[in-house]
């Protein structure tokens, strides 16, 4: 899949596009969000597990999460954070509200309907900002990381979860062939690390591969 390079509004960051717009996620999640915890949930279930538990370990106590789905993480917040989850699927979104009432989940203080890259968030307002499972589906990568990075403070963290494209390999070949298909899936296959991060920025993070299999990486970025 192709990525073009484009301007963003309000300013010159070059910007990789991915084939999906934001009314393909949210037409994709419509679809999906009746059954995602129970496909896509369970291979990602460890994942977001270590994501969650590298968060509860680090200082700071609010937390942004983006693109936060039907709310798969948000049972696993330790009680010492305040978590913010919004997304773009309202579908997705209903059932993480449902899931945030009936499990009484103290920890979440809003679940709200917004684009992840372009909040009305303020500069710093959070201590870390995450997004699991959500870089390779957003229309514009490079401004998700830099709305993530405005709204944490310096000093704070920006993490990631997702699947990055393996570089040679069965996998490659895999991933290469189901590429087209993916906007029918919400997915992105062959997104590479440098549709996301500078070589910069991968110098100084820390990053551990996911079950299954290597499929998926934690990014953890200092901001």
């Amino acid at each position: 899949m192709t990525i073009h390079s484009a301007s963003s509004p309000g300013g010159n960051l070059p910007a990789p596009r991915s084939a999906l717009d934001a009314n393909d996620v949210r037409t994709a999640y419509r679809r999906w969000a009746g059954v995602y915890d129970t496909t896509f949930g369970g291979i990602s279930a460890s994942g977001r597990r270590a994501t969650v538990q590298v968060i509860n370990g680090l200082p700071g106590r609010r937390v942004l999460e983006a693109g936060v789905g039907t709310g798969l993480a948000l049972p696993m917040y330790s009680s010492g954070k305040r978590v913010v989850g919004i997304d773009l699927s309202a579908d997705m979104l209903e059932r993480a509200r449902t899931r945030v009432r009936e499990g009484r989940i103290a920890t979440v203080e809003a679940l709200r309907e917004m684009d992840a890259e372009a909040t009305d968030f303020a500069d710093g307002e959070f201590d870390i900002a995450v997004a699991m499972f959500v870089a390779s589906v957003v229309p514009n990568p490079l401004r998700l990381l830099a709305e993530m990075r405005r709204v944490v403070r310096p000093g704070g963290y920006l993490l990631f979860v997702n699947h990055f494209a393996a570089e040679r390999g069965l996998r490659w070949w895999f991933e290469r062939t189901i590429a087209p298909a993916s906007r029918a899936l919400g997915w992105h296959p062959d997104f590479k690390f440098a549709a996301l991060f500078t070589q910069e920025e991968l110098a100084i993070s820390e990053r551990r591969p996911m079950p299954p299999f290597g499929l998926f990486t934690l990014v953890r970025l200092p901001r």
